[in-house]
């Protein structure tokens, strides 16, 4: 077939081009127009036609080529149309007009956030655990007695290990996320700087103050020579950045079995400047966290040498800082997502 009768036979095959899908148009762009394409080719054997011929092939090539080009861009606006039209037919008519809104963080997150915030930038890494535990973890590595009151059924959610055995076992659900630190005393070795957040439970009557499940954030430090004083100027440090430069913190002696000394702390009320008011039932001081040195019997349980390392350990309720902070008074609004509730802060 002569270079004419190539020309004849795709001007042809171009006039009855058809396309289906993007996909059958863009295989027949590369059949006809691609570099290696039908047309092109003809390019190269416009080469070998004599002198004399060259402008009267060179036409019908380029002709050739034009007539490809509309009738691909032809074939185009058809099949974007039929798109178009095939779009508009899935549309749902009966679907609401108003755009999906956005939702926000929860309040808890936002301030369990913050604390994890102010304390990585000391030093302090997040430290995770499981909910469900054993008492060994839980109560006896943190010296508890075992006739604690703690242990009792009235406070703790005990697992039946088989159906219809009523004695309670030693697995349960985690009462506070100290459990979380026994675990990083026994598999790591100081010095230990981490902080525990996560969600605890206790069997107690749900009410606008209490809850049977909470959050809470704990902290450890131990090493060499850490002192009374060290926790309490991480503790101040925290207070400022938490509620603001002018809080102060006063500590108040307490007890608790994994501490020793222990203590309760409070901040000076951010809402009447520690000068009383209702919410601080006129005393101007607001506890939020206990805290105290880690008791020597809980490092050697743990493994470590109280002889040579000593630490504090502190632990706070998220609720407890999310209701200073934002004044909630009913912590069930927390776990019931209201979203009128939730909606509040959508700009924090």
């Amino acid at each position: 077939m002569n270079i004419a009768e190539q020309i004849a036979d795709l001007q042809k095959q171009v006039e009855a081009l058809k396309a289906e899908s993007a996909e059958d148009l863009e295989a027949l762009r590369i059949k006809y127009m691609s570099k290696k394409g039908a047309i092109p080719q003809l390019f190269d054997a416009f080469k070998e036609i004599p002198k004399e011929q060259k402008a009267q092939f060179g036409a019908s090539i380029n002709q050739l080529r034009q007539a490809a080009e509309a009738r691909f861009n032809e074939l185009k606006e058809q099949l974007g149309g039929a798109a178009s039209h095939a779009i508009v037919d899935k549309q749902d008519l009966t679907r609401t007009p108003d755009p999906i809104e956005l939702g926000t963080r929860h309040p808890l997150s936002l301030v369990r956030e913050e604390i994890v915030d102010i304390f990585s930038r000391i030093g302090f890494t997040v430290a995770d655990g499981p909910e469900v535990e054993d008492d060994q973890h839980v109560f006896s590595m943190l010296n508890f007695a075992p006739e604690h009151p703690a242990r009792d059924m009235q406070d703790t959610f005990f697992i039946e290990k088989e159906p219809g055995v009523q004695k309670p076992t030693d697995i349960l659900l985690r009462t506070h996320t100290s459990s979380v630190q026994t675990r990083v005393m026994t598999s790591q070795k100081p010095p230990i700087r981490v902080l525990c957040p996560g969600r605890v439970y206790r069997n107690e009557a749900i009410s606008a103050r209490a809850h049977c499940f909470f959050h809470q954030v704990e902290g450890l430090y131990i090493d060499k020579n850490v002192s009374y004083a060290d926790l309490r100027e991480v503790l101040l440090y925290f207070a400022k950045e938490m509620f603001g430069p002018d809080t102060k913190i006063r500590l108040r002696p307490s007890y608790f079995p994994f501490t020793e000394p222990s203590a309760e702390m409070d901040i000076s009320c951010h809402i009447c400047g520690g000068k009383g008011c209702a919410f601080c039932k006129g005393t101007g001081w607001v506890e939020i966290l206990g805290c105290g040195m880690v008791d020597p019997n809980v490092l050697e349980a743990c493994g470590i040498d109280s002889k040579v390392y000593t630490g504090y350990a502190f632990g706070m309720g998220v609720e407890r800082i999310a209701n200073l902070k934002y004044r909630v008074k009913d912590l069930r609004l927390f776990s019931e997502n209201d979203v009128r509730f939730l909606r509040q802060f959508e700009s924090c």
